[in-house]
């Protein structure tokens, strides 16, 4: 996915984005659930508003700190420690920690600092890890949500629900074309 594709973030692409995901996850008989922090729930409510989302949508959990990281999602306190709460390798444990708890078919985590205060110069406010598992694939992507005009609070969230949206609706797009 081409990093200005989140850049231009409107309330209707979004909803356009969710509704594709929701519909290829149905269409697949697939099942999605989330595991956040910065979003706050951002990604499970876009999911709910679809018609249909009840059947696709198993879990959404806030995992805002890292005591409740640690205890619902498997993170260690070590690793929170050692690379901090705002990283690829947490971002990954949370979905792995995810995946274990809903065993959802693609599942999304998402951490790191929507501002406007909090970030540093190696950790800038827009700063956010969103990890996936998509049919057994795992990865992390770290999308440049600093490099936004606009580093609103809104603004970072709203743009990490499209960037992990755009990605998840892809992927399944591409499984899509890949079996036809």
């Amino acid at each position: 996915m081409q990093n200005s594709q989140y850049s231009e973030c409107f309330p209707g692409n979004l909803d356009k984005v969710v509704t594709s995901v929701v519909k290829l996850l149905e269409r697949r008989g697939l099942t999605v659930a989330t595991a956040e922090s910065c979003t706050g729930g951002l990604l499970s409510e876009l999911i709910t508003s679809v018609t249909g989302a009840s059947a696709v949508f198993e879990l959404g959990l806030c995992t805002y700190s890292e005591k409740m990281k640690s205890r619902f999602l498997g993170v260690s306190e070590e690793e929170i420690a050692q690379y901090g709460v705002v990283s690829r390798e947490v971002a990954l444990s949370m979905v792995r920690g995810l995946k274990q708890c809903s065993d959802a078919d693609v599942c999304i985590s998402v951490t790191g600092i929507a501002g406007p205060g909090g970030g540093t110069a190696e950790t800038p406010v827009g700063t956010v890890y969103i990890g996936f598992d998509i049919c057994g694939k795992q990865f992390v992507m770290l999308p440049e949500l600093w490099k936004l005009p606009d580093k609103s609070r809104d603004r970072i969230r709203f743009a990490a629900a499209e960037f992990a949206f755009g990605i998840v609706e892809e992927m399944l797009m591409e499984a899509v074309q890949t079996n036809e």
